[in-house]
């Protein structure tokens, strides 16, 4: 999985009016917490973190904090409901001997057999939640639908992969192919020339 190293400023001044005073400096406050380590309370560089927000991959986190190097990942961001901006990180510490649970991105590969006959692709899931040791995590997880038929779909209960655990419900569609009017009449096309 690709790594993003950051380097975070220490905040002691906690509370409200702190945090606004650095949003308007570009700082974002954020913290860092779990695996029986001490919460540490940090700011980053707002538009260092594009890459790591503003992405349909994930990533492992390493900051940089006085001199310390934490290893971590994004657990969850706050945005402000009407800019957008972001208002604060939480990062979650991880051990690369015990297993982390994150969302990685699903890669469709192969050409659908029911989109050849004029149906369309549907993807409802874009990530799937798994979880693994750090370094059997992968960057994506490929899903072929070659083989998917019209009015069929594929579920995470479908789908397996070495070295991980998925904890992403089995019910849970990742992409279906929708019949569509063009393949309903191409079907009663091919009933009438028979």
């Amino acid at each position: 999985m690709k790594t993003i190293k950051l380097n975070g400023q220490p905040r002691t001044d906690l509370g409200k009016k702190n945090s606004k005073v650095l949003r308007k400096q570009e700082l974002i406050p954020c913290i860092l917490y779990g695996n029986k380590a001490e919460n540490k309370n940090f700011v980053l560089v707002e538009k260092e973190l594009k890459e790591l927000v503003y992405t349909p991959f994930s990533y492992i986190v390493e900051i940089a904090i006085e001199g310390k190097l934490h290893t971590c990942i994004l657990k969850d961001i706050q945005f402000h409901p009407v800019t957008d901006k972001i208002l604060h990180i939480d990062f979650l510490n991880v051990d690369e001997n015990k297993p982390v649970a994150i969302e990685i991105p699903v890669k469709i590969t192969g050409h659908s057999e029911g989109v050849k006959q004029g149906g369309k692709l549907h993807i409802l899931n874009r990530k799937i939640k798994v979880s693994a040791l750090l370094k059997d995590l992968p960057d994506e997880l490929p899903v072929d639908i070659t083989n998917l038929q019209l009015g069929k779909s594929i579920s995470v209960g479908d789908l397996s992969f070495d070295k991980l655990n998925i904890l992403t419900p089995k019910l849970n569609i990742i992409c279906s192919v929708k019949v569509t009017r063009a393949a309903m009449g191409a079907a009663a096309t091919a009933e009438e020339n028979k």
